[in-house]
């Protein structure tokens, strides 16, 4: 039994006390919302309903059953590669083909198992499987992702995320030439009604902002830089494709499979290039780049020809 006593924050006074959960221990919405509904919360000794609210100066805690969840497997992954690393955080560039974490479905190499492999400790808040990681990048797309390694990381940046304090941007390259060629995709983001593994722009989603600007034009693709300002699972994939313009080589979202071939892809072409914060311990603004891996490189060379 894990068990958890603080007061309110601040900035969850009048949040629902699953949503508030959800924040301060990084679980999923359905865990938390198991926890109150089995009477592990109380708010000043008083047993919480999920759809109670917080309120300033109370006194929270929390008691709760660890889940037990896919088990993170130490693996050597030399194509990660470290970006930067100290006490609090690792930045590291992701290679695709690589989940964030283990999930259930997922047999194949993650992030937390490549760096358990190279002797990382990282933070443990967060759902036992997924410990320490604040953001994810999906198995296909490349690039920059930070997981935190402190505990006081954790929470600051899981904060950082939460209220769009940090920079995200991304490059990617879609089939056709948007118009108008810079803008702001402005679509709330679910569950695609016709699938389980997919997303959608759909009238009850959660509200996602998406900033683009297309840095080069080809005869049947361009390549955009993409900065997100909210942070919804295949946010840019979603987005691009309800504009008709999915990202190249990417099948799940409608992209076109014979100029995939062409261009000798087999996953999107959408790469996490920058990625900019506050350092949690040291308040100094950090940004970090990358290039892009092999196979996006080629196929920017063959459209480009």
């Amino acid at each position: 039994m894990e068990q958890r006593s603080l007061p309110v924050p601040d900035g969850l006074a009048g949040q629902r006390v699953d949503s508030a959960l959800a924040t301060l221990f990084g679980f999923s919405r359905s865990f938390a919302a198991e926890i109150v509904q089995s009477g592990g919360v109380t708010l000043d000794g008083r047993v919480l309903a999920k759809s109670d609210r917080l309120h300033a100066d109370g006194w929270l805690e929390v008691s709760w059953v660890e889940k037990s969840g896919p088990e993170i497997v130490p693996i050597d992954l030399p194509e990660l590669t470290i970006v930067h690393d100290d006490d609090d955080l690792v930045v590291i560039d992701k290679p695709p083909g690589v989940a964030a974490h283990p999930s259930l479905g997922w047999d194949g190499p993650t992030v937390l198992g490549a760096l358990a492999g190279a002797g990382f400790r990282i933070a443990t808040s967060g759902a036992p499987e997924r410990q320490g990681i604040v953001q994810r990048l999906d198995v296909g797309t490349s690039g920059l992702m930070v997981v935190a390694k402190s505990e006081s990381a954790y929470s600051a940046l899981k904060w950082a995320f939460r209220r769009r304090e940090v920079s995200k941007i991304y490059h990617t390259v879609v089939q056709g030439h948007p118009d108008p060629l810079a803008g702001t995709i402005d679509g709330p983001i679910g569950r695609h009604p016709g699938s389980e593994w997919k997303f959608a722009v759909t009238r009850d989603g959660k509200p996602s902002l998406t900033h683009y600007v297309t840095l080069e034009a080809f005869p049947y693709a361009s390549l955009l830089e993409v900065e997100l300002e909210t942070g919804r699972t295949h946010q840019i994939r979603v987005h691009m494709a309800a504009q008709r313009h999915p990202c190249v080589g990417d099948p799940m979202y409608g992209a076109d499979p014979t100029l995939s071939a062409r261009v000798g892809l087999d996953r999107q072409w959408l790469h996490a290039m920058r990625l900019g914060f506050v350092h949690p311990a040291t308040g100094e603004l950090v940004e970090y780049e990358s290039e892009y891996p092999s196979d996006l490189a080629n196929a920017l060379e063959i459209l480009r020809s």
